[in-house]
């Protein structure tokens, strides 16, 4: 490490007889203070904090997978990646994915495909289900940043207490600038028209489903509802 330093000189009076003394004060390097860039499973995303000042709560600026902040609902290059609840971010989450019928028996399915469910099997892409995959920071499969985790449903909701309205342009209008990124199941769906946004809060009993952010593009749309959790929808990351 290079370190800069700058000599101090002093004059000192000993005895009657003048003397110098130099200091050498190390000086740390200088700092890059730029937004950091996360990569993971192939999509990288700057992170950049917003605060809420009504909530207090700080986010990222943009969705997982997103190349910037949204300058409209439709604004595709901020829509970002379509995650499967519980998932960690190993490619499955892109967008052109491959696709799969086979289900997972452990956390970590160890592909980048994107896990359809069989008709009969529930809704989730791992058998047996497993509720505590994105539960805080130090969720076994948290595919947020460093010190960034899922927003909880009460999280959520307190967020869209603070819209302008309950609606897309609500959304975008909000502090999070959230698009209207849609969803995928067996095809990408509902994109431009809804905001389909994950939360870590897990419903425990059967349905396999995770409560989930679902802003229609119609007057009073906002709702949280319980998805399948092999569905895929977006992510935006909350601070710890």
């Amino acid at each position: 490490m290079k370190k800069t330093t700058i000599i101090i000189t002093g004059m000192f009076m000993l005895n009657m007889q003048v003397s110098f003394a130099q200091i050498s004060i190390p000086f740390p390097p200088a700092c890059n203070c730029g937004p950091v860039a996360y990569t993971c499973g192939g999509s990288t995303t700057l992170v950049v904090e917003v605060s809420n000042p009504v909530t207090g709560k700080i986010w990222m600026d943009r969705n997982l997978g997103s190349s910037q902040v949204a300058t409209s609902s439709t604004d595709i290059a901020s829509y970002g990646d379509l995650y499967q609840w519980g998932r960690l971010c190993d490619g499955h989450q892109l967008r052109t994915s491959t696709m799969i019928n086979t289900l997972s028996s452990s956390d970590n399915p160890g592909h980048s495909s994107f896990i359809l469910t069989p008709i009969g099997m529930g809704g989730d892409w791992r058998s047996p289900s497993n509720v505590n995959l994105w539960q805080g920071v130090n969720g076994v499969n948290n595919p947020c940043p460093n010190g960034f985790r899922l927003p909880t449903e009460s999280e959520w909701l307190s967020e869209v207490a603070t819209w302008s309205g309950p609606t897309t342009a609500g959304a975008f209008s909000s502090i999070l600038k959230l698009p209207a990124a849609g969803g995928r199941a067996a095809f990408l769906q509902d994109v431009g028209s809804k905001c389909l946004y994950w939360s870590s809060t897990a419903i425990p009993f059967t349905g396999q489903n995770s409560r989930a952010l679902n802003v229609a593009n119609v007057a009073n749309g906002v709702i949280t509802t319980g998805a399948t959790r092999f569905s895929g929808y977006s992510v935006r990351c909350i601070k710890n």
